[in-house]
């Protein structure tokens, strides 16, 4: 098992697997989400959340929608059991009936969608945000607040907001205003990553009291030109978060075996 961290009472690994290819958002163009949708079947899904927990990974960051947790659903009876942080689905509603069923789904942790709390920050609703914070509290399960903008955690820090992780994208891409490709049905394409933004995002981590879930660290494959420049990102990611902070990448082992390839860097760089 990889290093671990604590999210409210649950042992996470340092490394998280993330979901966004798992449900075809690549963050790159609708052929790439196309390829992934194609490629990860549920079996095929569940074949690397195995891969992950033999590899020492033992938590995943996935979406709390209808196919994901049908999906875990299928995982856990079958006796693997990954601890799972569960992203809010902004197309579900009411947003009391997504949680509550995440965690029924058994989530470790819950974390309201950073597409959504960013516009929520920027229309000045503080208030709707830390509404929406008390509903997942209410579920018991760890509460989490996303982000692509480093202000927005140090509001959160200043104010006190009753929380027990962040998940912080280290490219803010919500200097433009945005909306969820689950919503729009539009893939997400020609998106602003800023290298600029990665020492913003690193020093909000190290600054914040609570644990930190980094990611986009790899830019959403634009960082994945050669395993040099994947095993720099991981390094510079480790090198500027808190000991008690992690990293979620997402995997695409179509073409190789990202897994067992992240896994490995992840251990030579935490000395595991």
């Amino acid at each position: 098992m990889l290093p671990t961290i604590k999210i409210g009472d649950t042992d996470v690994t340092r490394l998280i697997v993330g979901g966004n290819p798992f449900s075809g958002n690549s963050h790159v163009s609708a052929a790439l989400d196309n390829e992934m949708m194609d490629y990860f079947t549920t079996e095929t899904i569940k074949k690397t959340l195995r891969d992950c927990l033999a590899h020492g990974v033992n938590t995943m960051q996935l979406r709390a929608d209808r196919h994901i947790m049908r999906m875990i659903r299928e995982l856990y009876a079958e006796g693997v059991k990954l601890n799972w942080i569960a992203q809010t689905a902004s197309e579900i509603l009411p947003f009391e009936t997504n949680v509550r069923s995440a965690r029924a789904c058994d989530s470790a942790g819950i974390y309201l969608h950073g597409t959504l709390t960013d516009r929520l920050f920027k229309e000045k609703k503080y208030g709707e945000i830390k509404d929406k914070l008390n509903v997942i509290r209410e579920t018991g399960a760890a509460v989490g607040l996303g982000t692509h903008m480093p202000a927005v955690i140090e509001y959160a820090e200043e104010h006190g907001l009753d929380l027990d992780f962040y998940m912080a994208s280290v490219y803010n891409l919500s200097k433009e205003d945005r909306v969820s490709s689950a919503i729009t049905g539009l893939a997400n394409e020609d998106e602003r990553f800023d290298d600029a933004d990665r020492p913003l995002m690193y020093e909000m981590i190290r600054a914040a009291k609570k644990p930190c879930l980094a990611f986009k660290i790899l830019a959403s494959s634009r960082n994945c030109q050669s395993a040099e420049t994947v095993e720099a990102a991981f390094k510079e990611a480790y090198a500027n978060i808190k000991p008690t902070d992690g990293v979620i990448v997402g995997m695409f082992p179509k073409y190789s075996d990202q897994v067992r390839q992240n896994c490995e860097i992840v251990k030579k760089i935490l000395k595991q």
